[in-house]
């Protein structure tokens, strides 16, 4: 035992700080508009049993077959909520975001003190955007596949037999699978080019292991309970009109927010750390680079694909660069009690950091005032209080909620944007004060509005004669509609 003790260098310690670090950044209040109804999902399969099911939480799309893509995903979650409710929330992002950012360490190269700064400006670059939703396991699986791709570039032999396991259970957990073949392509590609232009690719025959492999897991991924629209259920999200309008982590990154500037400094720092290394970028790793760098100038969501990426291609430039300059220190195999004294006592300081950030993160506290600032609570107090007549009409952000707290309200819209499709347009323009809305409330006979008290359609709806305001409050605005007798008759 007191050997093991010893054996806690500053370089170990380090590691174990910079990680729990990591923690700290991905705890946050966990409010995300998509975790409620990726929740209501969840708990609708462990009442049924059903992953694929027709839609009842809408009046809109009522009955219209959902080919829900992350089933095992929403399960998991809906676990997490019921062990600790938005403490679990925390955990199962935090839990997915450390993991991810441990392969994206063990990818890189270098010194725990330069990799620990690049880490964690990646983990900025790739937090905005962190959130309890499925979607934090393609960045896990991502990770976990970058680590693998560069072990065998690395050592040439490794086993891929778990590639398929891994494509097969990331396919059941989120549309993002497809991500994991965009990676091993460019990888593929890159090799080949290497060979091509007599540069020490990865031999033929490891390539002819990986391609093989890589097939072998298309058969397994149809064992899922979308079978064959597995291929392209992710490509129909991608098609879905009035995505990037209306939902802003598909639109390209806003350079103008403080939200954007740890990717705009990691790019600096990658261009940076390739000029000042002086060593031969290498073909495969700026194909994958430059492949998620597009990715994530054509929508935000994809800035943690980038640090995916970036992070281990940073360190080990500035690596090559720290040890041309003489720049290494030397690393302890083993350390004096003192000195491992003052190791557990800075683990334990930043642990208890990291546990004061989550305490309040979680707190009841804390996320009342984070509800409160984000959901219309007082409007639908309200409206579970008064006799309404007529369908609700809600915002976008707030489907999710109501499904989750308020399912006796089938809502006009949630996040499920694979379910809504063409109608999220028509929605887009409603919800931005167009004349459309007379009919469209019309068609669906809204009588009740709920959406944010300073939005265009509020304007709208103020100035209608047909329309009551009921409730307000600095979030959100109830208006009841009375549409006159020709219209409640009908044709």
């Amino acid at each position: 035992m007191a050997i093991m003790i010893r054996r806690l260098t500053i370089e170990r310690a380090a590691i174990v700080i910079v990680h729990l670090l990591l923690f700290a950044m991905a705890s946050r209040v966990a409010i995300d508009s998509d975790m409620w109804w990726h929740l209501r999902l969840g708990q609708q399969i462990v009442e049924t049993g059903n992953i694929v099911y027709a839609d009842g939480f809408s009046h809109t799309q009522i009955g219209r077959l959902h080919q829900n893509q992350s089933g095992l995903a929403q399960l998991l979650m809906f676990a997490f909520w019921c062990a600790g409710g938005h403490l679990g929330m925390t955990l199962f992002t935090s839990a997915l975001a450390v993991g991810g950012m441990r392969f994206i360490y063990r990818a890189g190269r270098g010194s725990i003190y330069m990799q620990g700064f690049v880490l964690v400006l990646g983990a900025a670059c790739g937090a905005a955007f962190w959130s309890p939703r499925p979607q934090m396991f393609t960045f896990l699986g991502a990770a976990i596949l970058l680590f693998a791709l560069r072990r065998l570039q690395q050592r040439g032999d490794v086993s891929l037999w778990p590639l398929p396991i891994l494509m097969w259970v990331w396919s059941n957990l989120h549309g993002g699978f497809i991500i994991g073949y965009l990676f091993i392509a460019g990888f593929v590609l890159g090799e080949w080019l290497k060979n091509l232009v007599g540069l020490d690719g990865l031999a033929p025959s490891a390539l002819r292991r990986l391609c093989g492999f890589t097939l072998l897991s298309l058969p397994l991924l149809m064992i899922n309970p979308l079978g064959l629209s597995i291929f392209s259920a992710p490509f129909d999200t991608l098609t879905i009109p009035g995505l990037q309008s209306l939902i802003q982590e598909w639109k390209p990154p806003d350079f103008t927010q403080p939200i954007t500037w740890s990717f705009i400094g990691l790019l600096a720092l990658l261009l940076i750390s390739v000029l000042a290394s002086r060593r031969r970028v290498d073909l495969t790793a700026a194909i994958l680079a430059s492949g998620t760098l597009i990715m994530a100038l054509h929508s935000a969501r994809h800035l943690s694909l980038f640090a995916i990426t970036a992070v281990p291609l940073i360190t080990t430039h500035l690596d090559a660069f720290l040890a041309r300059r003489g720049w290494t220190l030397p690393r302890r195999s083993r350390e004096t009690p003192a000195r491992v004294a003052v190791n557990l006592a800075l683990i334990a300081l930043v642990a208890l950091g990291t546990l004061a950030q989550l305490r309040y993160v979680t707190s009841a506290t804390t996320v009342e005032r984070a509800l409160t600032l984000n959901y219309p609570l007082g409007a639908l107090e309200f409206l579970k209080a008064e006799s309404t007549e007529g369908q609700l009409f809600n915002s976008y952000n707030w489907g999710g909620y109501l499904m989750f707290h308020a399912p006796e309200f089938p809502v006009f819209i949630d996040g499920r944007s694979d379910l809504y499709r063409d109608f999220l347009g028509e929605y887009a323009n409603v919800a931005a004060g167009g004349p459309e809305w007379r009919s469209l409330f019309a068609r669906h006979d809204i009588g009740i509005a709920l959406i944010e008290s300073d939005s265009p359609l509020a304007a709208q709806l103020e100035a209608a004669e047909d329309c009551n305001l009921a409730y307000q409050d600095e979030v959100a605005s109830v208006y009841l509609r009375h549409p006159p007798p020709s219209e409640s008759l009908g044709p």
